[in-house]
């Protein structure tokens, strides 16, 4: 507390590379509007609270104008001097493209039982990886096993309620996980809150009777910093770990409510 010349999140730089990798997944959606707002808005929260995050943007291609993780998984080009190793401003989002790069750590069949183990040695020096993709992606041998639970973004209404059910089934047939899902609204539209609770009681519905799922909601209001605070902790409680042994499990959470893939039903 008394040093000077360090920030509250100073500390995690020192430490993290002991630390096992902690790892959350944010699924892409049709309302990448939404989803993209929130995801840098919550990202940007987590690093106020003290843990460096890299996105791997699974929507994204690595090119040659555009290096990304396929480059860092063939190359690996970043030292301790230049990397996520030294000191990086606390507001700064590094954002890598990752759409080949997740592909290959999936057909790798040397990973087969730990795909995402070789990203431990790349960003073991941030405190946080968030893979954003779609769910098809996530879905693949990538998540399976890890326990985790991503994150789905949702507008309000019908169409909302529709897609978010098909990404929970897609996650629960492929992969055995059950997802989080933040119903985002406007803060000055009282009937897009009332849409969102309704709309949030549909799918808690459907996915406990066709699903066999007890999901975990929130309502979301996209200009509340008190709000998206919340659901960035909510993440970091969802959260897996990867460590530097390759095992990935989930962090204990007293709030996760997942269900067995064998109980999952047809619909």
């Amino acid at each position: 507390m008394l040093d000077i010349g360090f920030h509250q999140g100073a500390s995690l730089y020192s430490h993290t590379p002991q630390d096992e990798l902690r790892l959350v997944a944010v699924a892409s959606s049709h309302a990448d509007a939404y989803g993209l707002e929130t995801l840098w808005q919550v990202c940007l929260h987590l690093q106020r609270l003290g843990y460096p995050v890299v996105v791997l943007d699974g929507t994204a291609h690595e090119n040659e104008s555009s290096p990304g993780l396929q480059d860092l998984l063939a190359n690996a080009p970043w030292s301790d001097s230049i990397g996520p190793g030294s000191r990086m401003d606390a507001s700064a989002l590094a954002v890598l493209p990752a759409a080949l790069g997740l592909q290959s750590l999936s057909a790798n069949p040397r990973n087969l039982q730990q795909p995402l183990q070789p990203l431990e040695p790349l960003f073991r020096r941030y405190a946080l990886v968030v893979l954003y993709a779609p769910v098809s992606t996530l879905a693949s041998p990538l998540l399976a096993g890890t326990m985790t639970t991503p994150l789905l973004i949702m507008t309000p209404g019908k169409s909302g309620v529709v897609n978010s059910y098909r990404q929970l089934k897609h996650l629960a047939l492929h992969a055995g996980l059950t997802g989080t899902v933040a119903c985002m609204t406007r803060s000055n539209q009282t009937d897009q809150h009332s849409q969102g609770e309704s709309a949030l009681q549909s799918l808690r519905q459907c996915a406990a009777r066709h699903l066999g799922q007890r999901i975990r909601t929130t309502l979301i209001r996209t200009e509340s910093p008190q709000d998206l605070q919340r659901l960035a902790l909510q993440l970091i409680e969802n959260a897996c770990t990867i460590s530097a042994q390759g095992t990935a499990t989930a962090l204990p959470s007293s709030l996760a409510a997942s269900t067995p893939a064998h109980i999952v039903q047809s619909h």
